[in-house]
């Protein structure tokens, strides 16, 4: 069943403008494309106006590990790193389905 890795990261408002362009025009699509991801998508939260959340989708559990323990993960956290560190935190989470209506 469908899979996402999801990725949240609290953004200091002072970098949010520079973060939001930075994720839409090259993170999000070289992540999908490295990540070989069915497809992407993100946002900006209604409760935290800080908290941005990428989901990465997945056809299964065994692709988003693969993706988990791979060269081209470390390979985008170091870029990620390189760029946001002391400016945004983040967390992985990997989210399999178990149900749909």
């Amino acid at each position: 069943m469908t899979a996402f890795l999801i990725v949240r990261a609290e953004v200091d408002p002072a970098s949010r403008e520079a973060f939001d362009s930075w994720y839409q025009d090259e993170h999000l699509p070289q992540a999908t494309e490295a990540f070989g991801a069915a497809g992407a998508s993100r946002g900006w939260s209604d409760v935290d106006d800080n908290v941005h959340i990428a989901f990465y989708e997945f056809a299964d559990l065994a692709d988003v590990n693969r993706v988990m323990g791979s060269d081209a993960l470390k390979g985008m956290i170091a870029e990620f790193d390189r760029l946001w560190t002391g400016k945004v935190t983040r967390t992985r989470e990997v989210l399999e389905l178990i149900q749909e209506i």
